[in-house]
């Protein structure tokens, strides 16, 4: 049996050979069939695995699931060479003629102080880009991706439109609009107005947001680091639980109420 070891070249080019093989007659009947569509959840997934393994993994962890991330990248740019659309080198020579473009401070004569003009660069060669590859007069907008999460896409979004005015403001002001969208969530829970509900408590959550972004707190990570206490926290009390031989069917809810209030800790 060929064996990927065997393959010549780097070891990048022994990947894409090994990509290559899994996609030809003699590869294998599940890589044979999948398409970009096919393949894009399974993107999403091992990026997600990363994150985790960032989180909470170990160095060896990481390095692991980096490597399943590339390996789909691979798998995605192979699928597109097959078509005549491009290949991994056009992917690679890309992406490095673009951090070129983005860092003249690095490989140019720009000068900047810190990080924050950096940032403010870096948009600046976005926006001009922009304009010489919109034919279509889309929005200022349309750089953020659709598929991004709700919440980080709010984030992003709200972000990009602050650079043009909207959404200004401080702190003090960001905390205002959430206790009135606080407020008018209340009043249509109280109204009973499914519709309004679901409304009012999507303008609290992008009102979050942006108070978020103002006070120097993504959304995203704030709320992973949440669900990760609560998650632990609620390990807790099953793991108190079964040491005294029961499970939490066994329990009332207001015994359940009773022990995570003993069990959660301060987060």
């Amino acid at each position: 049996m060929e064996k990927a070891v065997a393959f010549s070249g780097s070891l990048f080019d022994r990947l894409i050979t090994l990509v290559k093989r899994l996609r030809s007659p003699r590869g294998c009947p599940w890589d044979q069939v999948q398409s970009p569509e096919t393949i894009k959840i399974h993107l999403i997934e091992e990026a997600y695995e990363v994150l985790d393994a960032i989180d909470s993994g170990t160095h060896e962890e990481v390095c692991a699931e980096l490597g399943d991330l590339l390996f789909h990248i691979v798998f995605l740019a192979v699928m597109f060479e097959e078509v005549g659309a491009f290949n991994v080198t056009n992917v690679v020579e890309t992406v490095t003629e673009k951090m070129f473009r983005r860092h003249p401070h690095v490989f140019g004569e720009a000068q900047v102080s810190g990080a924050r003009e950096v940032r403010e660069q870096w948009h600046a060669i976005k926006m001009e880009e922009a304009k010489d590859t919109d034919v279509t007069g889309g929005s200022f907008l349309d750089s953020v991706p659709h598929k991004l999460p709700a919440l980080m896409r709010a984030y992003r979004l709200i972000e990009r439109a602050s650079r043009v005015g909207l959404n200004g403001g401080d702190v003090a002001s960001a905390l205002m609009k959430v206790e009135e969208d606080s407020a008018e969530l209340k009043a249509a829970l109280a109204e009973g107005d499914e519709g309004n509900t679901a409304k009012r408590y999507g303008d609290l959550l992008f009102s979050m947001a942006n108070l978020g972004r103002l006070a120097g707190v993504h959304p995203e990570t704030a709320l992973t680091a949440t669900i990760s206490g609560f998650v632990t926290d609620f390990k807790r009390l099953e793991k108190g639980l079964k040491e005294q031989g029961r499970t939490l069917e066994s329990a009332s809810p207001e015994e359940i109420h009773r022990l995570w209030e003993g069990y959660r800790t301060d987060r």
